[in-house]
């Protein structure tokens, strides 16, 4: 089984919530790093290609048909080398509320981890994903109101400029399920569209947020 879809966008711009529509639409399972974090197998494998091996693609997304989130989200130019049929979701949303959000859970993770009795396995998982949002996403400064939005900024212009028209959509989560089965070509389930991952469910998974 091969990637289908690759989500591009940065975590905290609904990536929960599109995983279970993707999920619920039948490109199930997909990927996200709540995956990672419950299967300590996966970390080698996600450390090598944080590293440069993009070659260990194949075998970090068996199984799956789709992607979002981080640490997938971080190598989505290299996964439409390899999953060259899959279509391209990016996930979006307004400046101002992501911001709200990301400084609330990733920022503040990133910086006092280190310090939570977490599994050996997330720990590692968050030393190698520290750079790749410091560094290689964020500049520097991770913690930069100003800069941190350039960065999701940044990140939808490159990715309408790399992927083909009719490969893509950009998508907010609060547009429902029409745009995003008509991009799909799947019918609108008889529900509502998933709303997940607030605050508290974030570090749910963690063990519970720190004070």
């Amino acid at each position: 089984m091969a990637l289908r879809v690759i989500g591009s966008g940065f975590g905290r711009t609904g990536t929960r919530s599109l995983k279970l529509a993707l999920e619920i639409l039948g490109f199930a399972p997909c990927h996200h790093m709540e995956e990672v974090f419950r299967n300590p197998q996966a970390v080698p494998l996600w450390l090598r290609i944080i590293e440069g091996d993009h070659g260990q693609l194949a075998d970090a997304f068996e199984g799956y048909q789709a992607q979002v989130d981080w640490p997938g989200a971080h190598v989505w130019r290299a996964s439409m080398d390899a999953f060259p049929v899959a279509l391209v979701i990016h996930s979006t949303r307004p400046p101002e509320s992501w911001w709200k959000s990301y400084s609330k859970t990733i920022m503040k993770l990133n910086r006092l981890y280190r310090d939570m009795p977490l599994p050996p396995h997330i720990t590692a998982m968050m030393d190698a994903m520290g750079p790749v949002l410091s560094e290689s996403t964020f500049q520097g400064h991770p913690e930069d109101h100003d800069t941190c939005i350039a960065a999701l900024l940044r990140r939808e212009a490159e990715v309408r400029a790399a992927v083909p028209e009719g490969r893509l959509l950009v998508f907010d989560v609060a547009e429902g399920w029409e745009p995003i089965c008509r991009f799909l070509d799947v019918p609108v389930p008889d529900r509502p569209f998933p709303h997940l991952n607030q605050a508290d469910d974030f570090w749910a998974v963690l063990g519970g947020e720190p004070a």
